[in-house]
């Protein structure tokens, strides 16, 4: 039984010390808040999740806080997670945040205090500082049988939706894991090999690899990597889903941004709160997002084989766009497939037999290591540590979590969550809310009723359940995200129109930079 100390007062908590976390710490700093992180640095899935060919996704200039350029922002090459690690050390560094983290702090249970009744529905959602705790946190330090209990006014959740507990597809009886006598792993336990082990767990073995996103991808050519030569085995990717991949940010000669990052290109997307002129401009351009869709699926379709190898997929490029699905398809995963050092399976289902792996068709693939690229349960992370009655509440009423403005969740009381909607830039967005959090701490504006968030968010979803299928796999807002952006300045009240002159304001991407000094 674990030992319990005594009870340590603070003002605000935050769990998580990885993007989403050091965004809401450096906004909060004047608070002194305590940052619990349970690993012994801070990054998040740029320490824990990455492999070592992982690399960001977007141009430097594309993720970074605003007040933190890159020192070399203009460099074109994506930067590899050491490097993404680097930066966020020296964010740190620079504005002194390291005195407020706790590493080797995991949180292990949060129970709340106060007296609000979660029945309240259209209540106001009440000051997120009210003078005394309402939230016990149960902090776990260096791996001992030891817990200390915080008690804090105000908890802000930044553990993310990625690592920690990883998803595991449901397999038949007698079909799953424990029948196969090779080795099964997922990619989380991968990521916690150093190279020579991964090289030498991949060398000369016949690999499966189940999924097809951004990290299955990466550990195919890995695989693929390791196994150069005569005697090397092919990697088999087993793919469930096809989405679509991008082998850069062109598309015949003009570039991504302006299909979907501009003030412009988002009069074709529907967008929550549109006044009567704006939709009527959104029912007229409508036409163009099947245009833009088209466009784009046709460039990547001759850039890359995807028909050769059945990976492409039988829905639009905007729906995995609109759900974050979109990955950068490495420029040496195809030469490796010629090679014939990656192989393809498209399968719905799969189970495994004594020697490997068995498909829906009755087509069966022989393996000595099966890897499974599939993805992590960040709703189960957080439900392991919240207690009733708001574990049930995380995903109610709409099956998604329910967050205004990307944060706060109308129904619990005096906690805020950050990393869990998704957008173009991540790191971006992070910022923008924390700095909107960080005045709604402050007073300086106040929430709407637990009805109006609700209902504010159920605009959000809508649009989403009408702009792609796979709306509950990734809540994302990649599609109106600039809208998102309009909103939270306007609530701080902030002008949202951040450019120096109309042509940049109608035709330019909108960045971190743009609000390094909200106004």
């Amino acid at each position: 039984m674990a030992k319990q100390s005594d009870l340590l007062v603070s003002k605000i908590g935050i769990i998580g010390a990885g993007v989403s976390g050091l965004a809401a710490l450096k906004q909060l700093s004047h608070h002194a808040p305590v940052v619990f992180e349970a690993s012994d640095s801070l990054g998040g899935v740029w320490k824990t999740c990455s492999y070592h060919s992982t690399k960001l996704q977007s141009p430097r200039c594309d993720y970074e806080f605003a007040d933190h350029p890159w020192p070399n922002r203009d460099d074109p090459s994506f930067p590899s997670h050491d490097e993404i690690l680097d930066y966020l050390n020296s964010y740190a560094e620079r504005f002194d945040l390291f005195k407020y983290i706790r590493f080797n702090s995991k949180v292990v249970e949060v129970q709340f205090i106060g007296d609000r009744e979660t029945s309240e529905f259209t209540s106001k959602y009440g000051s997120l500082l009210p003078g005394q705790p309402v939230w016990k946190v149960a902090v776990q330090t260096d791996h001992s049988d030891t817990i200390q209990w915080y008690a804090l006014e105000f908890l802000v959740i930044c553990m993310g939706k990625y690592g920690d507990i990883p998803k595991i597809p449901n397999f038949p009886i007698n079909r799953g894991p424990e029948i196969f006598i090779g080795k099964v792993l997922h990619s989380l336990d991968y990521c916690k090999l150093d190279r020579e082990a991964a090289a030498q767990l991949l060398k000369g073995k016949k690999v499966a690899v189940v999924g097809f996103k951004k990290s299955a991808i990466d550990l195919a050519l890995e695989c693929a990597q390791a196994n150069q030569g005569p005697d090397g085995q092919p990697c088999t990717m087993v793919v469930r889903t096809v989405h679509w991949t991008v082998p850069h940010y062109w598309v015949w000669g003009l570039p991504f941004f302006l299909f979907f990052s501009t003030r412009f290109s988002q009069f074709i997307h529907e967008r929550p709160n549109q006044n009567l002129p704006k939709a009527l401009l959104c029912l007229l351009f409508s036409p163009m997002r099947h245009v833009v869709s088209k466009f784009i699926e046709s460039y990547v379709l001759y850039k890359l084989p995807l028909q050769k190898y059945g990976l492409k997929p039988d829905h639009p490029f905007l729906e995995d766009y609109a759900s974050c699905q979109m990955a950068i398809m490495p420029e040496n995963f195809f030469p490796q497939a010629d090679k014939g050092k990656i192989l393809f399976k498209n399968t719905s289902k799969f189970g495994f037999f004594r020697e490997g792996l068995e498909f829906e068709d009755n087509t069966k693939l022989k393996a000595d290591v099966v890897i499974l690229a599939t993805g992590y349960d960040g709703k189960k992370k957080l439900k392991n540590i919240l207690l009733e009655p708001f574990c049930s509440l995380l995903e109610y009423p709409y099956g998604v979590m329910p967050l205004y403005r990307g944060t706060i969740h109308p129904l619990i009381p005096n906690m805020a969550f950050l990393g869990y909607i998704e957008s173009v830039s991540n790191l971006h967005t992070a910022e923008l809310r924390s700095m909107w959090l960080a005045r709604l701490v402050d007073d300086k504006f106040k929430l709407p009723t637990v009805e109006k968030m609700l209902e504010q968010v159920s605009k959000e979803i809508e649009i989403m359940k009408r702009t792609t299928r796979f709306y509950k796999k990734k809540h994302c807002i990649s599609t109106f995200s600039i809208n998102h952006s309009d909103e939270i300045c306007e609530e701080m009240g902030c002008c949202s129109w951040r450019k120096n002159n109309l042509l940049s304001e109608v035709f330019s991407p909108y960045g971190s930079q743009d609000y390094e000094k909200l106004e």
